[in-house]
């Protein structure tokens, strides 16, 4: 891709360029998607939802087979292992939200606003939890027909990033999705493409077939840097869940498998020793239900095979273990977690996914620090915002466990008076906002202040000393 980014600088973007982009990164957009697809647990995105039933050849004239009946059954048991790594690494990481902080007023007031309108919490989360899923997240930054500054988040397989060192900051930006028009009253299908740089957004539209991409549009984006940007879930952009599907699709096959047995179990074949019976005394059976054995030596019983439960069990065990352990998460079901623990033995157990998350909150806070950049860019022009202040904000990220208040205010009093209140407060994991509570702490000492009376000098009473 850094070709690209010399070419497009010497020669400026193009209809082929467009074209030769977007069909390098077909590959990456159909991973992406069929790992999306598999977490929501789509038919096309599961291998275990589209296996089929096995189909024997049936040739009864010539004798080359029998009739089976265990190719009837076939259960598809999709375990969402996948689903489960990323939602448990999203709650932890982002159950509680992010906070945004500055010194500087003018900005926090602004990154507040900005946050409120966008309802930051919400979008923050959905981008993390995309780009857990995918390798990879993305968010456009535009100008909404208000006149202020937005975000949205876009689909990450509908993203192309041209950069020089991390999607992070990138040089250009490319999103591509299809759109549908009528032609002649009939429905069709062509593609839309908006290439972003420093400061235009071009917009091109590809031929019905899709294999062609033409210039029609450009505007300014009322920014100074590329407004399309994302986080890498960790350097090599790939899924929480992406190492251990070949684990998972073998979970998914084997308790699929082992509930075929049970189920095959109704449809075994009935043996009958030292019984002779016609069509009609079989019909006459399968109404009443009855077997009536005439001898000692006749008997009934149903073919069926050996199935070794306990290593279907221990394999399945063996499995989950690796599944988790591979993809460092958490499996909760695990005794280790049963009873009450101390928050350090916690975070010990949970050790795994906090390295994970520690590298995702980096990326996050890369590409937020990258977002306040190119805001600041805009807000220098109208809220006398200084284009550097988007180094004075920073983000705080909470995991959010099980809480101890007991635990943490015995241990956020012994703080008291040795670090600031902002630090003391922050190790508390019920408190969401930190500026809000400073800030509520200090209008209470305001007004306690204002209701206590003030003892002039003219009321103090000389008490004589005894001697």
């Amino acid at each position: 891709m850094y070709a690209f980014i010399n070419f497009i600088k010497e020669n400026g973007i193009n209809g082929d360029i467009i074209t030769k982009l977007i069909e390098l990164h077909k590959d990456d957009r159909a991973r992406m998607l069929n790992l999306y697809q598999r977490y929501k647990a789509d038919i096309d995105g599961v291998p275990i939802l589209q296996r089929k039933p096995v189909e024997y050849e049936e040739n009864f004239e010539t004798g080359g087979n029998v009739r089976r009946i265990d190719d009837k059954v076939n259960n598809t048991l999709n375990n969402s292992f996948d689903a489960e790594i990323v939602d448990t690494k999203i709650g932890y990481l982002f159950g509680h939200p992010i906070s945004y902080t500055s010194e500087k007023e003018p900005l926090q007031d602004a990154a507040a606003e900005f946050i409120i309108r966008n309802n930051a919490e919400d979008a923050d989360a959905e981008l993390g939890k995309k780009t857990a899923i995918c390798g990879k997240g993305a968010r456009l930054l535009y100008i909404n027909k208000d006149g202020q500054e937005a975000m949205r988040n876009i689909d990450p397989w509908e993203t192309i990033f041209l950069t020089e060192s991390s999607i992070t900051e990138p040089t250009y930006a490319i999103r591509y999705y299809p759109v549908s028009e009528l032609l002649n009253g009939e429905e069709k299908q062509r593609w839309m493409a908006e290439f972003y740089d420093e400061t235009n957004v071009y917009f091109y539209k590809s031929n019905y077939e899709g294999s062609k991409y033409e210039y029609f549009e450009e505007k300014p984006h009322m920014f100074e840097y590329c407004p399309l940007f994302g986080p890498p879930n960790n350097e090599e952009m790939k899924g929480d869940a992406e190492k251990v599907l070949a684990l998972i699709d073998a979970y998914d096959r084997t308790l699929s498998d082992a509930n075929n047995e049970i189920e095959q179990y109704r449809l075994a074949y009935l043996i009958l020793k030292g019984v002779g019976a016609d069509e009609e005394t079989m019909n006459e059976m399968k109404k009443t239900g009855v077997f009536q054995l005439m001898d000692e030596k006749e008997d009934l019983s149903y073919l069926t095979k050996d199935v070794n439960n306990q290593m279907i069990e221990d394999h399945l065990n063996r499995l989950e273990e690796n599944i988790m352990r591979f993809a460092k998460s958490v499996n909760f079901s695990d005794e280790k977690f049963a009873g009450t623990a101390s928050g350090v033995a916690l975070k010990f157990k949970m050790l795994g996914l906090e390295n994970k998350s520690i590298v995702m909150e980096r990326k996050m806070s890369s590409a937020l620090r990258y977002q306040f950049k190119v805001l600041c860019s805009a807000w220098s022009k109208r809220k006398g915002i200084k284009k550097e202040d988007y180094l004075d904000i920073w983000f705080g990220f909470k995991r959010n466990l099980p809480m101890n208040i007991l635990e943490e205010a015995d241990a956020s009093l012994k703080l008291k008076g040795i670090v600031s209140e902002e630090t003391r407060l922050s190790l508390l994991s019920f408190i969401d906002d930190m500026q809000y509570e400073l800030q509520k702490m200090e209008e209470e000492k305001d007004a306690y202040f204002a209701e206590t009376p003030v003892i002039e000098d003219s009321e103090v009473l000389e008490v004589p000393i005894e001697q």
